[in-house]
């Protein structure tokens, strides 16, 4: 009899490899890890990273994937016992922004592997740099500028790509190779996203880059979902445009069928499908919701997911949020705003006025009213995404600043902190939305606040909307 058939999804993320297999029903049957610094220790990473010599650089060796993908798969023979043969097909998703450059001889060998010797063993050598730039790098702060202002301006980049220069974008690092190390980009064949890049070592060849993935790099049209040829130009020369590839792709999109390595080494079927691996967010934007919902994520930072249906009137670029193209809806969008100061920030007010105690933090929001008497104050302790770099703690009642702590407004700190995070959530989504679609129909709740009840019925009442909390950590590989 046969067996029904599965489904694998991979999220390569900044710390860890993760290999999720579902059936048709969505059921979750095995799942396994490769923590960089714990499963991989010789290659001496911290966070799953390297910080490099020069201001700002964080990197990591791209034999650090190639390694923890060989012995993942390992793993999931020898102590799972799967049946590669049963998946139909394999897709997933990476962390954003960072970059993989080939250089000719990693492009000939993916071409050809041999299935008695790993993807270590053989890719090896294969890129231009060793070391790919990751999204937390930020030491392209000059070429950044340079970019805006070539092309009239940060509101002017943000309403072409989605997103003002950001350190962290693909552009900016490009541009820097392309500016200061001539030799190695001239080496370079080709330019992969991550997501791409472990596309590329299924599929055998280098894949094309995913639109919603595409559209975290500043050099994406934003609208037409095409790669802008002027910022092309402006990062990377004539040359960058065959380095980039083909047009980016939609996340439903059919790659082919899984190198014949995948087939003799494991087991897979030849026929099996690859599909397109999209960023991290967009991913968990596929699993979670559906066009009209929210996704906020109250970890260690607040990061708000807003998938908008294709409107006649397109979203509000700003140079504070983040607009991606949605990975499997032609025409849609996916609205972003991050926050650095998140759970660290109702840390510290939890351990500066309630003893460290949660349940003392959650009794005083219990025990006031919302709108907090009049009473606002923002917390800052990590230089801020949104606003840009401030820092610091201030407070307001009815709109003039207070001078310390607020004296009588003691209990309502942590309501405080909580109505501040998300009435500026509320504010800017308002703004970005386009009026066509309405209201938003629900928001989904992850991260570690997601068990924490009070916080809930916040959000609830702040943003309006009924709330509902995610029941699975893999949207990352189940989305993609």
């Amino acid at each position: 009899m046969q067996q029904p058939p599965l489904f694998l999804g991979l999220d390569l993320s900044t710390q860890q490899l993760k290999a999720s297999i579902i059936d048709e029903g969505e059921n979750l049957l095995y799942e396994e890890y490769i923590h960089f610094d714990s499963d991989l220790p010789h290659h001496g990473t911290q966070n799953g990273a390297h910080y490099g010599d020069r201001e700002g650089e964080v990197v990591c060796p791209v034999v650090v994937w190639l390694e923890a993908m060989d012995v993942l798969f390992d793993r999931l023979t020898e102590k799972h016992s799967v049946d590669f043969g049963r998946i139909l097909a394999v897709s997933g998703a990476a962390q954003q922004h960072g970059s993989v450059y080939w250089n000719a001889k990693g492009v000939e060998v993916l071409g050809k592997l041999d299935k008695s010797k790993g993807l270590v063993d053989q890719l090896e050598g294969g890129f231009s740099l060793e070391r790919a730039p990751l999204w937390m790098d930020s030491s392209t702060t000059k070429e950044c500028r340079e970019l805006e202002e070539a092309v009239g301006g940060a509101q002017n980049l943000a309403d072409r790509t989605g997103s003002r220069a950001y350190e962290r974008f693909t552009a900016s690092q490009i541009k820097r190779l392309y500016d200061y190390d001539r030799p190695t980009y001239d080496q370079t064949t080709r330019i992969s996203l991550i997501s791409s890049f472990v596309a590329s070592l299924f599929l055998g060849k280098v894949a094309p880059i995913e639109i919603a993935d595409a559209s975290g790099m500043n050099l994406m049209d934003i609208i037409a979902g095409n790669w802008d040829q002027e910022l092309l130009k402006l990062c990377g020369g004539e040359e960058l445009k065959e380095k980039i590839g083909e047009q980016p792709v939609g996340g439903g999109t059919n790659l082919g069928k899984v190198a014949n390595w995948w087939v003799e080494r494991y087991g897979f079927n030849p026929d099996c499908i690859v599909a397109p691996f999209t960023g991290d967010n967009p991913s968990s934007i596929v699993s979670l919701s559906s066009p009209g919902d929210a996704i906020l994520s109250l970890g260690t930072s607040t990061t708000l997911l807003v998938s908008i249906p294709p409107s006649p009137d397109p979203p509000l670029c700003t140079t504070n949020s983040h607009m991606l193209a949605h990975p499997t809806t032609p025409g849609g969008h996916i609205a972003m705003l991050c926050y650095k100061n998140g759970d660290l920030a109702r840390k510290s007010v939890r351990d500066k006025h309630f003893d460290g105690n949660w349940e003392q933090f959650d009794q005083s929001i219990k025990s006031t009213s919302s709108g907090n008497a009049g009473y606002l104050r923002f917390y800052f302790p990590m230089k801020e995404i949104i606003p840009d770099g401030v820092i610091g703690e201030f407070g307001f009642k009815e709109g003039k600043l207070v001078e310390g702590e607020g004296g009588e407004f003691k209990p309502s700190y942590s309501r405080a902190i909580c109505e501040t995070q998300l009435l500026s959530i509320k504010s800017r989504l308002h703004h970005i939305l386009p009026h066509s679609i309405g209201h938003l129909h629900r928001c989904i709740v992850t991260g570690g606040a997601s068990a924490n009840e009070t916080i809930l019925h916040l959000v609830a009442d702040v943003l309006d909307l009924p709330v509902y909390v995610a029941a699975t950590s893999a949207s990352a590989t189940i989305g993609g």
